[in-house]
């Protein structure tokens, strides 16, 4: 089964949205107070979850299956170690300082490392899209 057409687009949205949110939503953190960040962040976190874990796990699982399809390449092999890379980030990296958000344990400090930090996902989702781009049009 190919699911070139089907990865291209996961990899896109996810690189869009990854783009909203290190462009947009991470920086405005920066402009709440810091009672109304936490409620605004609780509904934030519900709200992104529900449109960024079907399209995550719809990649994992799409990167999964193509190297049980074919063990022998590369870009599927390099595409699944993106891909965990990208999940390893979020649950050990992120999930951790939203907690502390959410946790009313904010601060500038753990606002700029979300920030920064993110650069590193955005990093992966770019090469993700990039290398599905080349093997769907090569």
């Amino acid at each position: 089964m190919d699911f070139g057409i089907a990865r291209l687009v996961l990899d896109f949205s996810l690189l869009v949205l990854i783009l909203i949110v290190q462009l947009i939503i991470y920086p405005s953190f920066r402009y709440f107070q810091t009672k109304d960040l936490i409620k605004w962040h609780s509904s934030y976190t519900k709200r992104i979850g529900v449109i960024v874990m079907p399209l995550m796990t719809g990649q994992l699982v799409i990167g999964i299956v193509q190297v049980f399809q074919d063990f022998s390449s590369i870009y599927n092999i390099v595409y699944l170690v993106l891909v965990i890379g990208v999940w390893v980030s979020t649950f050990f990296q992120f999930v951790p300082m939203h907690s502390l958000i959410s946790r009313n344990m904010v601060n500038n400090k753990i606002i700029n490392k979300l920030i920064v930090m993110n650069w590193l996902r955005t990093a992966l989702w770019l090469m993700i899209f990039l290398l599905s781009l080349f093997t769907h049009v090569y």
